[in-house]
């Protein structure tokens, strides 16, 4: 019996795969963190043969080469991709067998040129087809990542692929993506949380719209994707080796404040209530209860040392974890503990509001109210009298936040926070919002809408 066990990246919104017949396995596009792989292999009793990647990955630092360096399994990249180390190359058509299971190689270009699904089929077992960034479940991978002269090739690329895998595969045949949970490389987020091909037939807007019509609205919903994406494709063409996810150093107070006080990233991983309480000056606030890495990767300036501050060892492993995943390999520092002991100085803290605080206020006196969710977020709707600088273009525009006490605001609370801490750092005042962008007009907030702009 052929067994498919996922192994989610909920943070990066990404999806690994181990499958096995209880004998022999192989793995599907597999994180950096391999150690979760090879728990799973220890645990079913398996030897894996065979890493699969269905494309050189935009948005994390593969697993894949030092997987196979470290089994001694055979590591099929695409024969085309141009990469710096041995593997096993692999061609459309090509089929691997590992055990009683048939590994056959699609051609699905479109999320990048040379991408590839893997196609199983096993005696007495329901077809299967690993789709990568390809086929998703009510989407398709987005076009875009490789640059804008390529976007109209690949997206038209994209329908074609989805198309043959549609002709190609018995409607009983299993979907199983690796992106589209919330990874920025999807370009809609995935709908339920398993499918068929026969059912993407009859949901999917990539099967069920023409072709131009499916492309327009594709293209008109993409929005910007992190920054960081641009160093994933060069790490891995290059070779990731295994990560080092042994304890960092541990910082005092006085080496933390010749940190700040040099321009290094001093990160404070608590949640937005305990940092918005109390912390230490010019530390920036990127809780692990919200999308850490992504937003982290995104806004730091490459290369810049980074140290950690977390209440427990376990934080500063998951922090450290989940920075290898997208190429951040070492940290300067950590230190653990409360806030009081990072720093001999008073701590800084800031109030936290709703939009009702908001409205209250500013019946009473001036405010700045500075919205920093995207600009596709903010032309669906915004409120009025509102600034827009998106929390990605923050760091270079400080200098266009107008003068004054600033309400920060995006959808939920937690982009706000990581602006209000980056504008606290940066000597302003600040009030972040943590509330739900929904509550703003019933709290009595005038909103502008597309009508309203365009009448």
């Amino acid at each position: 019996m052929v067994e498919i066990i996922p192994i989610d990246t909920a943070t990066l919104g990404d999806r690994s795969y181990v499958v096995h017949d209880g004998k022999v396995a192989f793995v599907v596009d597999p994180q950096r963190d391999i150690d979760r792989v090879l728990a799973v292999l220890e645990d079913r009793g398996v030897r894996l043969t065979d890493v699969f990647e269905t494309h050189i990955h935009n948005d994390y630092v593969t697993g894949g080469l030092a997987l196979a360096q470290l089994t001694g399994a055979a590591y099929h990249v695409n024969a085309a991709d141009e990469v710096s180390f041995e593997r096993s190359p692999i061609q459309p058509g090509h089929t691997i067998l590992v055990g009683a299971m048939k590994v056959r190689a699609v051609a699905t270009p479109g999320h990048t040129f040379t991408h590839l699904a893997y196609a199983l089929d096993a005696p007495d077992e329901t077809p299967a087809v690993f789709t990568g960034g390809s086929l998703l479940f009510g989407s398709t991978g987005r076009p875009d990542l490789l640059g804008p002269a390529n976007t109209g090739e690949l997206v038209h690329a994209q329908y074609a692929s989805a198309h043959r895998l549609a002709e190609e595969l018995p409607d009983e045949t299993r979907v199983f993506p690796t992106h589209g949970f919330g990874s920025f490389c999807s370009a809609t987020q995935a709908e339920g949380d398993s499918s068929t091909i026969g059912h993407e037939k009859q949901a999917n807007p990539v099967l069920t719209q023409p072709e131009q019509e499916y492309v327009d609205a594709l293209l008109a919903g993409l929005d910007v994707y992190p920054a960081y994406y641009a160093h994933m494709g060069p790490a891995n063409a290059a070779g990731p080796e295994e990560p080092d996810l042994s304890e960092p150093s541990r910082a005092d107070a006085a080496e933390l404040r010749r940190r700040i006080e040099a321009g290094e990233w001093v990160v404070d991983l608590r949640n937005r209530t305990a940092f918005a309480a109390g912390h230490v000056g010019g530390t920036l606030n990127f809780g692990l209860d919200g999308g850490f890495a992504t937003y982290l990767g995104w806004l730091i300036p490459w290369g810049t040392p980074l140290t950690v501050l977390g209440a427990t060892a376990d934080d500063v492993a998951t922090a450290q974890r989940e920075l290898i995943r997208i190429g951040i390999d070492r940290l300067e520092a950590a230190a653990t503990g409360s806030p009081g002991e990072w720093t001999d100085r008073e701590l800084q803290s800031y109030m936290t509001a709703d939009f009702t605080d908001l409205a209250q206020v500013r019946h009473h006196r001036p405010v700045v109210v500075l919205d920093v969710r995207r600009t596709q977020e903010w032309a669906e709707g915004h409120l009025e009298g509102a600034v827009h600088v998106p929390l990605h273009e923050l760091l270079d525009r400080i200098g266009d936040v107008p003068d004054g006490e600033v309400w920060v605001h995006c959808a939920a609370g937690y982009r706000a926070s990581i602006a209000a801490s980056l504008l606290a750092a940066a000597g302003r005042q600040v009030v972040p919002i943590d509330d739900d962008y929904a509550k703003a007009a019933p709290a009595g907030l005038p909103i502008v809408t597309p009508e309203m702009t365009a009448s």
